[in-house]
C-alpha cells in the first residue's frame, strides 16, 4: 500500500470535510468491489495453486494415493481429498 498526500487527489472542500472527522492521522479508502482483484492475481499465487492442483487431480486419476500426493505436495490428507474430489 502507498501513501498519497491528500492535498494531491483531493478537493480543498473535501479535504476540509474530511478534516471535520480525522486531522493528521492515516486513513485507509479501500477499492471500489469492482476494482478489486482477486487474492493472487497480481502475484502468480493464484496461478501457481491452480496448476498444483491440477497436477494433483491428475496423478490421482492415475492412480496415486490421497497419502502419497499430501506427503509429495506438503498438505493434509483433508487439503488433498478437497482437491481431487472438487469440481471444478
Amino acid at each position: 500500500m502507498k501513501y498519497v498526500k491528500a492535498s494531491s487527489v483531493l478537493p480543498e472542500k473535501l479535504i476540509i470535510e474530511i478534516q471535520k472527522y480525522i486531522q493528521g492521522e492515516s486513513i485507509y479508502i479501500p477499492t471500489t468491489e469492482s476494482n478489486r482483484k482477486k487474492w493472487g492475481t497480481k502475484s502468480g499465487g493464484r496461478e501457481y495453486i491452480e496448476k498444483r492442483n491440477a497436477e494433483i487431480k491428475a496423478a490421482f486419476r492415475d492412480g496415486t494415493s490421497i497419502q502419497d500426493l499430501a506427503d509429495k505436495y506438503f498438505l493434509s490428507v483433508e487439503t488433498i481429498k478437497k482437491i481431487v474430489y472438487t469440481k471444478h
